[in-house]
C-alpha cells in the first residue's frame, strides 16, 4: 500500500441502525486496488448491510464512504453515478426473468454507460464464452440452473467493467455441487487483480483469494488481517469461538 496515494475506498466511522436495533456500529475499512477483501463472521453480523451501504442501497446514520478519492456518502452524490463504477452480486441472482441473459448483460452497458449495443453485445459474448455461459446466451433465467444463473449475474456485473466488485453470499442459495463452479469464476478474477469485497461463508475459500479477512460480529469488525493470521492465529476470543464453529476439525 502506498502512501503516496489515496486508498480506492475507505470508510471511517460508519453507523447503521433500524430503529433501535445497530446492525454496523463504528465500521472502518480501507481497500487498495487490487485487494480481495473476504468478511466473515455469524448471520446479521453485518456483512451484507456493510455491501448495501457500500453501493449506496442503505443511507448510513453516521460516518464517511470514500471512493475514488470522493466522498459519496454526501447524500448530494448521485448513487446510481456511483454503482455504474462499483459491481455488486447478491444472493439472489436479480436477473431480469423477461430477458434473455444476453439481455441482461447489455442492459447497463448500453443505458447507463452509453456502449453502443454491437460493443456491449461483443464484450457481453465474449464474457459468457470465457465462463462456459456462450449456449446459454439466448436463454431466459428460468431455463438455467442456480449454479449458470450466478455465473450469469457475474457475467451482469462485470459487462460495466466496474472498478470495484462487491459480493454478496453469492454461493448462499445454491446447491453444493454447483458452489464450486460460481466461486471459479470469481478466483479468476481475482487473479486477473479485480478489486473485491465479498460476504462469504466459504472459508476455505476465504482462505485462498482473500488479502485480507474481516472478522464481523455485532456490527463491528471486530478483527482483521491476512487470511494465514485470522485462521490459524486470531487474537479476539471470538473470533476462535466463531472459527471451531465452522471450520472443520
Amino acid at each position: 500500500m502506498s502512501g503516496q496515494t489515496a486508498s480506492l475506498l475507505s470508510v471511517s466511522g460508519l453507523r447503521k441502525s433500524y430503529g433501535d436495533r445497530v446492525v454496523l456500529d463504528d465500521v472502518s475499512l480501507t481497500v487498495e486496488p487490487h485487494d480481495v477483501i473476504c468478511l466473515i463472521g455469524s448471520s446479521g453480523s453485518g456483512k451484507s448491510t456493510l455491501l448495501r451501504c457500500l453501493n449506496l442501497l442503505e443511507e448510513i446514520d453516521d460516518g464517511i464512504i470514500a471512493f475514488e478519492s470522493r466522498e459519496i456518502s454526501d447524500p448530494r452524490v448521485d448513487p446510481r453515478a456511483v454503482r455504474s463504477r462499483i459491481g455488486m452480486v447478491f444472493q439472489a441472482y436479480n436477473l431480469f426473468p423477461h430477458l434473455t441473459v444476453l439481455d441482461n448483460c447489455t442492459l447497463a452497458p448500453r443505458r447507463v454507460h452509453g456502449v453502443s449495443r454491437a460493443e456491449a453485445e461483443s464484450r457481453a459474448l465474449s464474457l459468457l464464452e470465457r465462463f462456459g455461459l456462450a449456449e446459454h446466451a439466448a436463454k431466459h433465467p428460468d431455463q438455467m440452473s442456480g449454479g449458470q444463473q450466478q455465473r450469469a449475474a457475474l457475467v451482469r456485473a462485470l459487462c460495466t467493467s466496474p472498478t470495484l466488485l462487491l459480493l454478496d453470499e453469492i454461493t448462499a442459495a445454491l446447491d453444493p455441487e454447483l458452489v464450486g463452479e460460481v466461486l471459479s469464476i470469481v478466483r479468476a478474477e481475482a487473479e486477473a487483480g479485480m478489486t473485491m469485497v465479498i460476504a462469504t461463508h466459504e472459508m476455505a475459500f476465504a482462505r485462498d483469494v482473500a488479502t485480507s479477512v474481516c472478522f464481523l460480529d455485532r456490527g463491528r469488525i471486530l478483527e482483521q488481517g491476512p487470511p494465514s493470521q485470522i485462521f490459524s492465529s486470531p487474537t479476539e476470543e471470538r473470533t476462535r469461538q466463531f472459527l471451531r464453529r465452522v471450520l472443520p476439525t
